[in-house]
């Protein structure tokens, strides 16, 4: 379906399933820390599962939750009969349970799944991590062109298809405050993407973005990496 109210709940549906998943990995974690010198599970494992409930939580329950009451909400709110894109904002929600499932796929191989924390700062997801570091840049890469068409679809939605008499100082203020979390992801996706690719070309392709010993800078990631990560919270 391309129905607005149906991407809407199954936007919805998925972030439920997505919290449940980062759910049952936050449980991991408590009972872990249940007590001092209790091992239930391999350090390695516990890092894992730190790092997998981040990207599972925030790009998985908390985005798509709200996607998804955009979707439903706006274009009743504006008086639109649908979203301007159907079919991209069908896409952009179909293209998120592969990502979830090649992150989670990380954790079934060899070496094991990303173990460096959701904010994955280098040198801990360069130098030290694993190669499923690979599968995890490109969940984030899915997620974020997700968001980026979620976005799009948004900002034309509420710019041509207001009903007649709906003008700019009458919109709803859920509107309007999604109209600028929509410019803002668009703004701060493709910093997140630069940052992931140069984590995996660090890893894989032999640059030093993030090497001091190729004149890189660890420092870097996190400007890179928070000028994403604070307009995107």
């Amino acid at each position: 379906s391309s129905n607005h109210k149906d991407i809407g709940s199954l936007y919805l549906w998925f972030s439920f399933i997505m919290f449940l998943t980062g759910g049952a990995m936050a449980m991991v974690i408590r009972a872990e820390l249940f007590q001092p010198g209790l091992q239930l599970v391999e350090p390695n494992f516990f890092n894992q599962m730190t790092t997998v409930h981040g990207l599972i939580m925030v790009f998985g329950a908390v985005m798509p939750a709200f996607t998804g009451l955009a979707n439903w909400l706006i274009p009743m709110m504006i008086g639109a009969p649908d979203m301007a894109l159907p079919p991209m904002n069908n896409w952009s929600f179909w293209i998120l349970p592969f990502a979830f499932t090649m992150l989670l796929s990380s954790l079934f191989m060899e070496g094991g799944g990303p173990n460096f924390g959701w904010t994955f700062y280098a040198p801990l997801s360069t130098t030290y991590s694993p190669d499923s570091t690979a599968l995890f840049v490109f969940a984030i890469h899915i997620m974020g062109i997700s968001s980026m068409m979620g976005a799009i679809n948004v900002i034309v939605t509420i710019v041509n298809l207001r009903a007649p008499g709906m003008t700019w100082m009458k919109l709803p203020l859920f509107v309007w405050t999604w109209l600028i979390t929509a410019f803002l992801l668009i703004a701060v996706m493709p910093v997140l993407a630069g940052a992931v690719t140069m984590v995996l070309t660090d890893m894989f392709f032999g640059t030093s973005f993030f090497d001091t010993a190729g004149r890189g800078d660890p420092v870097m990631f996190q400007h890179i990496f928070w000028f994403f990560g604070h307009p995107e919270v």
